[in-house]
C-alpha cells in the first residue's frame, strides 16, 4: 500500500515506518520537526531517508497536507503537539495542530470524491477518559470526576466514588467509558477521534481511532520535557540529580512498549479489520510513578536522591490502565513486552546519550508562574 504518516519523523512515525517498508508498502512522510521533539534536527533517520518519500511542512498547511495525500491509499494520522500540562496554556497552538489540522485532512478528502484513501488511523490517547473507570464496593464500576485542588493539598490525591463519596480502586477502563478528559490535550484527543469515526462513516473508510497509553522505547525524545517521565527520570538518574516524584508517587501508568504500539497501528493499517472503532493499546500492567523512579536510579547505579514531594499538576490523572478485550478480539492484539523487559531495553539505549535537562526546568516554571503546579517541585 501507499501509507502517509503525518508526523512520521518522530518517536512512532519512525518505529512505524521501518516495520511498513519491511512489508514491502510505500511511505511518505509529512512533518514539520517542530524544535520541542526534533531538538533542531530536520532529516530522517539515514536508514530511512533513502527508502520514504518526505514532504516537509505542518498538518495544518493545505498545500503541504496535499501534495503528502498524492496517491495515498491509507494515512496514519500522527502529526500532534502533546503534553497535558503545556496544552492548558499553549490552548491555540494545540488547537491549530491538533484540532485545525486533523479538520484539514477531512476538508480536503471530501473534495476529492476520487480519491484512493481506504483507511485511517489516528493516534487518540487515553487522556480522553480522564481518570477513568474505579470499583466501587457498593456501587460497582464508577467514572470519578476530575480531583479537586483543595483534596490534593490536604494529601488526599485518590478519586472518590461519584455516586457515595466513598473511597474506590482503579480497574481497567474499556472503551465504553465516558468521555472526561481533564487537560485540553485530551480533549483535543476526543475531537480529533470523534471527527476521523464520523467521517469515516461518511466517507466510507475504514477508521481507527487508538487510544494509546504512554508510549516508551527507544528513539523516544530526551530532550522534550513533555515526552514522558521515562526519559525525565532517566536523564536525572544518569546524572545523580534528585528525582522528584509528584504526589504521593502512587499514581500509576499503563506503560506500553513502542514494539506493541506499532503492531497495534499494523494490524488497522494493511490488516483485515474494518469498519469504524475506537480501540485501547496498552500493556495490561499498571506501574507507580514511583516504581519506575526507583528503577531507573537502580538501573544507573543509584545516585539521585528519589522522594515524593507532595506537588501536583492541574490535569494530571491519578491512575491508568487499559482494558484490552476489544484490542484482542478486534485486531488479534496481545501485548508481547512486560514494564520491567521494555524499561530495560529504554534505559540501555537512553544510556548511548549524554543526559540533558534541556527545557525541563522551564517547564515547571512555566506551569508555576500560570497557577497550574501547586506545592514544591
Amino acid at each position: 500500500m501507499k501509507i502517509l504518516i503525518t508526523g512520521g519523523a518522530g518517536f512512532i512515525g519512525t518505529h512505524l515506518s521501518r516495520h511498513l517498508l519491511s512489508g514491502g508498502h510505500q511511505i511518505t512522510i509529512l512533518d514539520n520537526f517542530i524544535l520541542q521533539v526534533h531538538a533542531g534536527n530536520t532529516a530522517l533517520p539515514p536508514d530511512l531517508s533513502p527508502h520514504v518519500r518526505l514532504v516537509t511542512g505542518d498538518v495544518s498547511d493545505a498545500a503541504a497536507l496535499r501534495d503528502a495525500l498524492d496517491g495515498a491509499q491509507c494515512v496514519v494520522h500522527l502529526a500532534a503537539e502533546t503534553g497535558t500540562g503545556q496544552s492548558m496554556y499553549e490552548v491555540a497552538r494545540y488547537g491549530q495542530t491538533n484540532l485545525s489540522g486533523t479538520a484539514l485532512i477531512y476538508d480536503l478528502l471530501a473534495k476529492m470524491p476520487s480519491h484512493p484513501v481506504e483507511r485511517i488511523v489516528i493516534a487518540s490517547s487515553r487522556s480522553i477518559y480522564g481518570e477513568g473507570a474505579y470499583l466501587c464496593e457498593r456501587d460497582g464500576l464508577v467514572y470519578p470526576v476530575s480531583r479537586i485542588n483543595a483534596d490534593k493539598q490536604t494529601g488526599e490525591f485518590d478519586p472518590l466514588c461519584p455516586m457515595c463519596q466513598s473511597g474506590c480502586e482503579p480497574a481497567p477502563t474499556a472503551e465504553s467509558a465516558p468521555f472526561q478528559p481533564s487537560s485540553f490535550y485530551g480533549l483535543t484527543k476526543q475531537v480529533q477521534e470523534q471527527m476521523a469515526l464520523m467521517f469515516g462513516r461518511v466517507l466510507g473508510i475504514s477508521s481507527f481511532a487508538l487510544r494509546y497509553q504512554n508510549v516508551y522505547g527507544p528513539g523516544q525524545s530526551l530532550q522534550n520535557p513533555y515526552t514522558g517521565i521515562l526519559a525525565i527520570f532517566s536523564n536525572l538518574a544518569r546524572m545523580g540529580r534528585p528525582i522528584q516524584v509528584f504526589e504521593d508517587g502512587a499514581e500509576s501508568r499503563d506503560f506500553v512498549y513502542i514494539d506493541d504500539v506499532v503492531r497495534a497501528t499494523v494490524k488497522c493499517a494493511v490488516g483485515d479489520a474494518t469498519g469504524c472503532h475506537a480501540v485501547n493499546v496498552g500493556s495490561g500492567e499498571r506501574i507507580s510513578v514511583l516504581q519506575v523512579a526507583e528503577a531507573a536510579n537502580a538501573f544507573y547505579g543509584g545516585q539521585s536522591k528519589v522522594e515524593t514531594t507532595g506537588a501536583f499538576r492541574d490535569g494530571d490523572v491519578r491512575h491508568g490502565l487499559a482494558d484490552l478485550v476489544l484490542a484482542q478480539s478486534l485486531l488479534g492484539y496481545r501485548p508481547q513486552w512486560r514494564f520491567r523487559d521494555g524499561l530495560k531495553s529504554f534505559l540501555e539505549w537512553a544510556n548511548s546519550s549524554e543526559p540533558s535537562m534541556n527545557g525541563y526546568e522551564q517547564s515547571l516554571i512555566e506551569m508555576k508562574q500560570r497557577g497550574l503546579l501547586h506545592g514544591k517541585s
